[in-house]
């Protein structure tokens, strides 16, 4: 379903991803995707900040209590704290990620994401063949 431009909330994904180069103020984009009217789902809001080949940013802000279902990705995960207490957890483990704090998931490992105050992170998707040995 496209929205027409003039009721869009945000600039449409053409316009967001696939320069050459780009600055992206994540503070800011924090600031506005906070602020956002439509609701929250699961305790969160995202965006994808841009999207160039096997790389995804996303962009995630968390209301205490926000959470990321059990999902995974074909590709290395990082999910880099930038604000809050979150938690982070696979079936191997639990990892709190507060700011500055970075968690590195091979592909294909399911993990989800509990906030546990609000808080922020961006996660980063690199799209890799899976090489993991058979058996």
């Amino acid at each position: 379903m496209n929205t027409p431009p003039e009721q869009r909330l945000r600039q449409h994904p053409e316009e967001r991803f696939g320069a050459d180069q780009n600055v992206i103020d994540i503070l800011g984009t924090l600031h506005a995707l906070r602020s956002e009217s439509t609701p929250v789902r699961d305790g969160h809001r995202q965006i994808t900040l841009d999207q160039s080949g096997p790389v995804t940013l996303v962009l995630f802000a968390f209301e205490a209590g926000g959470q990321l279902r059990d999902h995974h990705a074909a590709g290395v995960v990082t999910m880099h704290g930038l604000e809050g207490k979150l938690h982070v957890s696979t079936e191997a483990r639990e990892y709190e990620l507060s700011p500055n704090k970075l968690v590195v998931l091979a592909p294909n490992i399911s993990h989800s994401v509990l906030a546990e105050t609000a808080g922020a992170l961006l996660l980063t998707v690199c799209l890799v063949p899976d090489t993991r040995p058979e058996g």
